[in-house]
Order: C-alpha cells, then sequence, then structure tokens
C-alpha cells in the first residue's frame, strides 16, 4: 500500500513547480456537495487531492479539471456525458465513472468511483463505430498508481514512452455499459 501522505506531499511539490499558480483547493464542504450532485461518493485518495492539492489544474498535459466551480469541471462534464449517453441509442458513459482529465480529440482520464482505489480509466472514443465498449481502456488499477506515474513521467502519453506503459482493454466495460439505472 502507497503511502498517501508521502504520494499527496510530492504531487504538490511537481504540481506548484514554476508556472501558473494553482487554485485553490476544494474545501471540505465542496467535496461533499460535488458528490452530492453526482449521486455518488468520490475515492478516498480523489477527494484527498482536491483538498490537499488544489481544485483542478495540475497533472499530466491538460491537467485535472476542477471538481466543481464555475466553467467546465469534473462534475459538470460527468452530468454532459452521461446525459449523451442517456439519450438513445447506445450507451457510451457508465454511472459512477468521473472524468477527471481532457486528453483532447474526445478522449478522457476517468476515475472508477465504485473501486475503493480509484481505478483509472481511458475513454478513446475514435473508431469504435459505436462498439462504446471498446473505447475504454484500464491505465492504472488505482488513482495513487496513477499519480506514480505521472510523477515518473512514464505515462503512455509521455514522448518517451516505452512499450511497457501500454494501456488494455476495461473488461468490464460492456457489463458496466448496459447497466440500468
Amino acid at each position: 500500500m502507497p503511502d498517501i501522505d508521502d504520494l499527496l506531499r510530492r504531487v504538490s511539490v511537481k504540481a506548484s513547480a514554476p508556472g501558473e499558480p494553482l487554485p485553490p483547493p476544494a474545501t471540505a464542504e465542496e467535496v461533499v456537495r460535488a458528490e452530492g450532485v453526482l449521486g455518488f461518493g468520490i475515492p478516498p485518495v480523489l477527494a484527498r487531492l482536491y483538498r490537499e492539492v488544489a481544485n483542478g489544474g495540475f497533472g499530466p498535459d491538460y491537467q485535472l479539471f476542477p471538481l466543481a466551480g464555475e466553467g467546465r469541471t469534473a462534475v459538470s462534464v460527468y452530468h454532459e456525458e452521461r446525459s449523451m449517453s442517456q439519450s438513445g441509442g447506445e450507451a457510451h458513459w457508465p454511472a459512477d465513472v468521473l472524468p477527471i482529465l481532457d486528453w483532447g480529440c474526445g478522449m478522457y482520464a476517468a476515475v472508477d468511483c465504485r473501486s475503493p482505489e480509484g481505478t483509472v480509466l481511458l475513454f478513446e472514443p475514435n473508431g469504435v463505430d459505436g462498439e462504446w465498449h471498446r473505447a475504454w481502456h484500464l491505465d492504472s488499477e488505482s488513482l495513487a498508481g496513477w499519480l506514480e506515474v505521472w510523477l515518473s513521467e512514464t505515462g503512455w502519453y509521455e514522448e518517451d514512452a516505452d512499450e511497457d506503459s501500454e494501456i488494455h482493454p476495461w473488461q468490464t466495460a460492456r457489463q458496466r455499459l448496459s447497466e440500468k439505472e
């Protein structure tokens, strides 16, 4: 089990590196309110990340969404994707999967909030032709592991990524997408 206190300290140091100032952390009340709007809780490491580091604005490439607040947030993007997913046709976004980062080109990093470890998924819809289960990939078994990869600059999204950083299909995508609310 990783030392989450040490991990969050290292994330905070990297996030605070020279450049744009970070937004303030979310308050405990803001996290609880966001969970209420979402209708589900977020994994403890994700809640601590938002409360102890910053309310978004750091992380790989395009940086984490703010959890809540003004503009585009993890909460608003979740509701957008779920709404589009439920408006006819095949579902493309499973319940309780919170988008945390927009990679561009329709791709997202998302956290499976049913997983206590915060499994990190990659949604890559390009070229799946409506077979939405094929758009979902396992990026990391845990948010802590995903953050470690970002800190070490060895993620699949890095220019010099090696073959070991390959991602695999999310095996439960078809089942989760077929669930009725």
